[in-house]
């Protein structure tokens, strides 16, 4: 199979495995992929989820163009193609735990708008993105565009959408489309599992509201506020804080 999951204690690695195509991404992947996550949320173990390449090679090179090439005229496969990609964007961004992208190689496209959903995104110094479309002739989805442009912005989105030009690792962190230059995403993994997970849980609800365009408490996001001092990460939490040591979370 293209895609697998591995479990690594509290840490879900979501592995692209199809190197003899650079990780491009089939039909088959993108239909694939959501019960995939539906597992890792099913998961009582898993804390964190990581998706990276198997072999360390490329991330991932986008789509599969002989298999777009091939379905170019069916308007059926190319609605089912895009309802696909858009699930699991959809909820890749919604997972209800931390997600980390980490890239050793070419980020392209299609491998682009998935390390866009994650949370976070760190790569080696080996790692390059690009969004390619503008060399195809193709246009790269709405949500895509929003995840874009919501993390490095309007004019370096124009610039990567209308160019389709490669940026390397360190170009990428500058222009804030990745947190992190890194030899391994073990540093992040430590630093997510050390944290609370209701506060994380909630805090990325809390980003994706202002994301989608909330500006205002409502009652809701005041509820959420409140309810974390009920909670027993918030007793542990304040605990370890005066007994001078680190706090062990529970959930």
């Amino acid at each position: 199979m293209n895609l697998r999951l591995e479990m690594n204690g509290p840490v879900a690695h979501l592995l692209i495995d199809r190197a003899d195509k650079r990780n491009a991404f089939n039909m088959a992947m993108w239909e694939a992929m959501p019960n995939l996550l539906d597992q890792v949320e099913r998961n009582p173990e898993a804390k964190v989820l990581v998706l990276r390449a198997a072999d360390g090679g490329a991330f991932c090179a986008g789509a599969d163009i002989r298999e777009l090439l091939a379905n170019k005229d069916d308007a059926a496969w190319r609605a089912a193609n895009q309802a696909a990609i858009n699930r699991v964007q959809y909820k890749l961004t919604r997972l209800d735990m931390p997600t980390l992208a980490w890239v050793e190689g070419d980020c392209v496209g299609g491998g682009c708008g998935l390390a866009l959903a994650c949370d976070l995104r760190l790569a080696t110094k080996a790692a390059r993105f690009g969004i390619t479309p503008a060399k195809l002739g193709l246009v790269y989805p709405l949500h895509d565009v929003k995840l874009l442009t919501d993390l490095v912005g309007p004019g370096h989105a124009r610039r990567m959408l209308y160019t389709g030009i490669l940026h390397d690792a360190q170009e990428a962190q500058r222009i804030g489309l990745i947190e992190q230059i890194a030899d391994s995403p073990d540093d992040a993994i430590a630093a997510l599992l050390a944290a609370s997970p209701h506060s994380i849980r909630e805090s990325k609800r809390m980003i994706r509201f202002v994301l989608d365009g909330q500006s205002e408490e409502n009652e809701e996001t005041a509820e959420m506020f409140a309810r974390a001092f009920t909670m027993p990460d918030f007793a542990e939490g304040t605990q370890a804080f005066v007994e001078k040591r680190k706090p062990e979370f529970g959930e």
